[in-house]
């Protein structure tokens, strides 16, 4: 049995509000990961399936590893193709915004996004959303935006419309935003919807195995690199630091999505509860932070790096320079050590 988290005033303020509209635009946040391309794929194969217009549109590329994903061809990606995209945003009816809780995550899309007249559904399991769309489905206690659509989906009475496609999407994202369901994966229900997409036919190992077990060899010399050269520990405070410049990503012809899971790869050390990893981009820093136990990651996030999410999961990004960036983690290291005690 799977309780009714969503309520019910807004499952029939989202129906009505695809009932009564064709063209619908699906966006995600910057640098989408496997639970935003999850949602927004398996949203769009949904709204297909019930023949509406359906189009997603992501600010930024999404790693290689995540194109196997059935529709993933016929994603937009707005910094290669903006002008289709602004087409599309202003002209559509209804926008769904997906796996974000503020509009600046839309990158330079945001403003043609805040700009549409068209009403916007947010659907989302981070803290704190903003008040921007209005419907707003925000549940932070549900592990994956992903298992938020299957809900959704579902309490709308259309689970007989979630083909195999729409399941490996759905069940692409929330594997991938548990970590193989090695954290935030606690609630039962989680698996009572995994045996569900099981039912509709999707094989599970196979999807872990085009996910993580498909990358290249440069890939892992990369990590290699990695764990000899540039992890840091930081015993007195239970972390590590773990960090890359664009000239030594493009040593080991770095590629979209090649530096995935590397911040989780410290926590596997005994005394290591939490794990930084900064990499050096075009124009920032771009942070992920992962924790174990109770240790709040996001709070980090949030207070030295303009960012936010879970408390085991988070990210951010800097705009000083990789080393003014490096000092800022060290120096704040000991406010954080009572908590890192505590674990």
């Amino acid at each position: 049995m799977i309780s009714k988290i969503i309520a019910e005033d807004l499952i029939n303020k989202v129906e009505k509000a695809i009932d009564d509209v064709d063209k619908i635009a699906i966006v995600v946040h910057m640098g989408p990961d496997g639970d935003a391309m999850g949602a927004s794929l398996a949203l769009w194969h949904y709204l297909m399936t019930i023949e509406k217009e359906p189009y997603v549109i992501v600010p930024t590329a999404f790693p290689n590893f995540l194109a196997w994903m059935p529709g993933a061809d016929k994603v937009l990606v707005y910094e290669n193709e903006k002008e289709q995209a602004d087409a599309i945003l202003l002209s559509a009816e209804l926008i769904f915004t997906l796996d974000f809780n503020t509009l600046s995550r839309l990158g330079k899309m945001a403003d043609v996004v805040a700009a549409s007249t068209a009403p916007k559904i947010l659907v989302d399991h981070h803290l704190h959303p903003a008040k921007f769309a209005k419907i707003t489905i925000s549940y932070p206690g549900i592990s994956s935006t992903s298992e938020l659509i299957f809900r959704l989906i579902c309490r709308m009475g259309h689970y007989s419309d979630i083909n195999l496609a729409c399941a490996e999407c759905i069940y692409t994202g929330m594997m991938t935003d548990t970590g193989g369901f090695t954290y935030n994966s606690n609630n039962q229900e989680i698996y009572s919807i995994i045996s569900e997409l099981i039912k509709i036919g999707i094989d599970k190992d196979e999807i872990y195995r085009r996910v993580f077990n498909t990358y290249s060899a440069d890939r892992l010399r990369l990590m290699g690199f990695c764990l000899y050269n540039k992890m840091k520990i930081y015993p007195e405070y239970r972390a590590a630091l773990i960090t890359l410049t664009r000239d030594e990503l493009s040593q080991f012809n770095f590629i979209n999505g090649d530096a995935e899971g590397f911040v989780n790869i410290p926590l596997s050390i005994e005394g290591v509860d939490f794990s930084v990893f900064m990499r050096e981009d075009t124009d920032k820093i771009k942070i992920s932070l992962r924790s174990q136990g109770t240790f709040p990651a996001n709070k980090v996030a949030t207070d030295l790096f303009n960012g936010g999410g879970h408390l085991n999961a988070s990210g951010g990004e800097s705009y000083k320079s990789l080393t003014e960036t490096m000092n800022i983690f060290e120096e704040a290291l000991p406010d954080y050590k009572d908590f890192l005690e505590n674990e």
